[in-house]
């Protein structure tokens, strides 16, 4: 979209390698960039850092990070330590039901709070990461999640319902295999070496290289015929 001119938009930032693609897609776009990053209780705060290096690196406008809770209700093996993350799973078992590793609600507290964000800033267009093709069983990553999160957008607010908004979620990533993301990032100059993407890094961010997103990510830089820079532990 080449027509965004720098009005501002709200970009969901994890530090992972499918939000930072998106931050360069919309900065390709000419967006001007608020990345929005959560402190949510996870197992570690390797991401944090990471979305905030790559923040920094993208100029963006803005980036706050936001820190609440979710490990209170726990859940998850991402936000509760004594619920294991799952290793060394086959392809056909990733794409089989609803992991352990979704975090309940993640995706719709997320964008509320870019709505809240985007509300403020006058802003009406925002950006997530999710994937359809490679999105492990969750639920929060499909085209109807955003479609309907969307429709919510443009009548929960005093944007949409009164000064005449119309909210675009914007998922560019839907529809593409990871082998295809990464090469989208790499065409647009990103450098993955400082994106995070495993559920289970060892204390001084190394990947485990056996979870189910250290697997999509290493076989997404093999198909791509990328360098993965990622430190895998095996």
């Amino acid at each position: 979209m080449s027509s965004a001119h720098g009005r501002p938009a709200v970009v969901l930032l994890s530090g992972g390698l499918d939000s930072t693609t998106v931050l360069a897609v919309a900065k390709r776009d000419g967006w001007s960039v608020n990345a929005l990053t959560f402190s949510y209780g996870q197992r570690h705060a390797h991401e944090v850092e990471r979305a905030r290096a790559v923040a920094a690196k993208a100029k963006v406008a803005r980036h706050a990070v936001a820190t609440i809770d979710l490990a209170m209700f726990g859940g998850s093996a991402l936000t509760d330590a004594t619920v294991p993350v799952p290793k060394d799973r086959a392809t056909e078992a990733m794409s089989s039901g609803v992991p352990v590793t979704y975090v309940p609600a993640r995706n719709t507290i997320f964008l509320s709070f870019a709505l809240a964000w985007a509300e403020v800033l006058g802003a009406t267009d925002i950006f997530i990461g999710v994937n359809a093709l490679d999105y492990s069983g969750y639920p929060d990553c499909r085209p109807e999640f955003i479609e309907a999160f969307e429709a919510l957008a443009n009548r929960a607010t005093r944007a949409g319902a009164e000064g005449g908004a119309r909210f675009t979620i914007h998922a560019p990533l839907m529809k593409l295999h990871k082998r295809e993301i990464v090469a989208l990032g790499a065409s647009l100059g990103v450098d993955y070496g400082d994106t995070t993407s495993c559920y289970d890094p060892s204390p001084d961010g190394g990947a485990c290289g056996r979870c189910d997103s250290c697997q999509l990510r290493r076989a997404g830089f093999s198909e791509a015929g990328i360098t993965d820079p990622t430190r895998y532990a095996v």
